[in-house]
């Protein structure tokens, strides 16, 4: 068994034309919201996150070494080509997701009404059973960055199985 820690954190903006924030996507799922995260991808911080926690059970280096913000490729890029690639590098290796537990931590939206989706949606691009996926929505009562609306923060473990006794 391996375990990866994946956590990322997006500023929130209005959305064009009173600012720049970009669409609201969570999990591959759009989302409508006033505010949009300041990303150079699309800004999805649950799917960096959670491609960052398998990415850290296998000790590989992390989602911005592998596609950094400064490459113009990346631009816009849907983050389910990310998490694709850690997939794959997963599964090279020899390991298959045990399960994975993810916290998303802000005010606005509120993605209550939409956990099953993400939730599926997730389970869908790793490959694996939806009752391997669990999804919390946490708020930051009001407090710093997160608290006034004006960021998103996630948190995910990914604990990650070998398909063989010996273990990579």
């Amino acid at each position: 068994m391996r375990i990866g820690h994946g956590y990322d954190l997006h500023r929130l903006e209005p959305r064009p034309p009173h600012g720049n924030g970009r669409a609201f996507v969570l999990g591959g799922i759009r989302i409508e919201s006033a505010t949009g995260p300041i990303a150079h991808s699309d800004g999805d911080v649950l799917l960096h996150a959670v491609t960052d926690a398998i990415l850290g059970a296998l000790a590989l280096p992390d989602i911005g070494q592998l596609f950094p913000d400064n490459d113009p490729q990346h631009d816009g890029a849907d983050s389910s080509i990310f998490l694709r690639d850690a997939i794959r590098r997963m599964r090279e290796a020899g390991w298959d997701i045990a399960n994975i537990d993810c916290t998303v931590i802000c005010e606005q939206p509120k993605i209550g009404s939409y956990k099953s989706e993400i939730a599926t949606n997730i389970a869908r691009l790793i490959g694996c059973p939806v009752t391997l996926v669990n999804l919390k929505g946490k708020t930051h009562e009001r407090v710093d960055a997160i608290g006034e609306g004006r960021a998103i923060e996630v948190h995910v473990v990914a604990l990650l199985k070998s398909r063989n006794s010996i273990g990579v």
